[in-house]
């Protein structure tokens, strides 16, 4: 627990739930009525001595002694849990900490009036993310390399991080070596690096390479083994082309490129979709015209796309233009796939109409936080049979499957996935099907 001064008023609560963002949630009895107040750190069922911080209708409250523990309490196993805004609830054992998470999507669409079922949640274990988005920050003395503190621009250390992969972890001093040759701002330099087949990928935003230092850099990345290093999605050297497979297909992604952060995740939602798409194939009229095909909406590199013209013809449809490159690229070099058709698009200002969308028999759609509102509207309307979403938002998966319910289709079971270990954060995958 943290120090508190001692003229500091302090609160004794009592924790009632998790809140959607892994903070406790305890009721404040004040002179205006109840507050609910956030207590990062604190579990169901724990009753707590906090100070109260900020202003608002909701306040946080920050532990100052745990009065009552939770039986499902574990020691963290990071030294910098209670600082650090990576992992919000190590402290919880896995078995409730699974059962949150499939609560939290089972609420997500309860809130759009939809009774579904949830599986049991896929886990992944630590020191498995292959994709980590790093900060390096300047601070009196040395440089500073990590991820922010909760709600915070501080940057605290994650050279010990136990949730990326052991080469991204061992990487970090070599990230604050060449920060030395960059310009950035007091909030710090962004690194995203991924662990790629043949070294670390190493693109970095929010910082400027002087062109008087452009040498010195590209001799310190060879030096300190990173296969490419960029700025500003400029690549300054490629020693090795950095290399991804999705289902043996080899992807050589763009600088800073998006990727499921964890392979293991990735092959679990991987077979959901091609499950689902076999199912759809199977069930496609003999008498069909043309050979099967399916869209792939907001395909990223490919990950799923190019698993998939193992089996079916592939539209893959992206706004990012690189990430299409990358996929074309892979596909035009690897022997054995069906045709794979891409088309830069933003699904956002122009979504496949329903008239398009008659062409395929299944569609894949896998959008950022924000889902895909205006792209599921015109799906409702479309004579597509099959469509599987991916989401990282339960939310906002939520709301774009009530397009499909208002318009008569069937949803089968929610998957969560536990891509993100220890955050509040769950990916899920679900079916929809249309007689």
């Amino acid at each position: 627990m943290t120090d508190v001064a001692d003229d500091a008023p302090t609160l004794t609560v009592a924790i009632t739930d998790i809140a959607h963002k892994g903070d406790g949630v305890a009721v404040w009895e004040t002179e205006a009525g109840e507050k609910k107040l956030f207590v990062g750190g604190a579990l169901p069922g724990e009753i707590v001595r906090v100070v109260v911080e900020g202003e608002g209708v909701n306040e946080r409250g920050r532990v100052v002694e745990l009065v009552v523990g939770s039986p499902d309490r574990v020691e963290p196993a990071c030294p910098v849990f209670d600082r650090c805004g990576g992992c919000s609830l190590q402290h919880w054992d896995q078995a409730p900490y699974l059962a949150w998470k499939r609560a939290q999507v089972r609420a997500a669409f309860a809130d759009r009036g939809l009774d579904v079922e949830v599986a049991e949640p896929i886990a992944t274990g630590p020191a498995s993310r292959r994709r980590a988005v790093i900060a390096v920050q300047r601070k009196t003395g040395a440089p500073v390399v990590g991820f922010r503190a909760r709600l915070s621009h501080e940057v605290i250390d994650g050279s010990g991080c136990l949730v990326v992969g052991p080469r991204i972890r061992a990487a970090m001093p070599k990230l604050v070596k060449i920060s030395h040759l960059l310009d950035f701002a007091a909030k710090g330099a962004i690194f995203t690096v991924i662990d790629t087949e043949t070294g670390l990928d190493v693109s970095v935003a929010e910082a400027k390479l002087p062109e008087s230092r452009r040498q010195q850099a590209l001799a310190m990345a060879l030096e300190l083994g990173f296969a490419r290093f960029s700025i500003e999605r400029e690549i300054v050297v490629e020693a090795r082309a950095p290399v991804v497979r999705f289902g043996g297909v080899a992807v050589m992604p763009p600088p800073g490129a998006f990727l499921q952060a964890v392979a293991e995740a990735e092959e679990a939602m991987a077979r959901l979709v091609e499950a689902a798409v076999e199912a759809a194939l199977a069930a496609r009229p003999k008498r069909a015209k043309g050979p099967p095909k399916v869209a792939d909406l907001f395909t990223g590199c490919g990950a799923f796309a190019l698993r998939l013209a193992h089996l079916v013809q592939v539209h893959a449809v992206e706004s990012e233009r690189f990430a299409l490159d990358a996929l074309s690229f892979a596909a035009r070099h690897t022997q054995g796939l069906k045709p794979v058709s891409v088309e830069a698009r933003d699904l956002y200002r122009r979504p496949l109409m329903a008239k398009e969308l008659s062409a395929y028999d299944a569609v894949v759609i896998d959008p950022p936080r924000d889902g895909a509102a205006p792209q599921f509207k015109e799906l409702a309307k479309s004579e597509v049979k099959t469509i599987v979403a991916i989401s990282c938002n339960p939310a906002t998966l939520a709301r774009d499957a009530r397009y499909l319910i208002d318009a008569g289709w069937t949803m089968g079971e929610v998957t969560p996935i536990d891509q993100f270990l220890w955050s509040h954060h769950v990916e899920a995958v679900v079916v929809f099907r249309k007689a």
